[in-house]
């Protein structure tokens, strides 16, 4: 569990870090990149004990700590699309999620 709460709080950061900016576009460009890697910092520091915990006593296989953490960022990216950039969520992304949710399966399962 704590590898999969490290992940989710690591991927709202790295969200946040990728995407704030396009809500203003009138920044100059390199103070975007300047908060964008204050802001990716602070999820590296979330992101490697993930990995690490996961890996090494989590019972994680490298395959399934990404797909994990593609899962979660995809999760995590919809929500931040909707609730912060105010897009709607259209058939085709319900469809590619759902294929990430098979690679889960697959890659846990089998």
């Amino acid at each position: 569990m704590t590898t999969i709460l490290l992940l989710l709080g690591s991927n709202v950061l790295m969200t946040f870090a990728w995407y704030w900016h396009l809500k203003f576009p009138e920044q100059v460009l390199w103070k975007v990149i300047a908060i964008s890697w204050g802001i990716a910092l602070f999820e590296y520091i979330l992101a490697v004990p993930a990995n690490r915990i996961g890996y090494t006593t989590g019972g994680f296989t490298a395959a399934q700590l990404k797909i994990t953490q593609e899962v979660i960022t995809l999760a995590v990216f919809a929500l931040f699309s909707i609730f912060y950039l105010g897009e709607a969520i259209r058939w085709n992304y319900l469809a590619a999620f759902a294929c990430l949710i098979a690679a889960v399966v697959f890659i846990f399962k089998f």
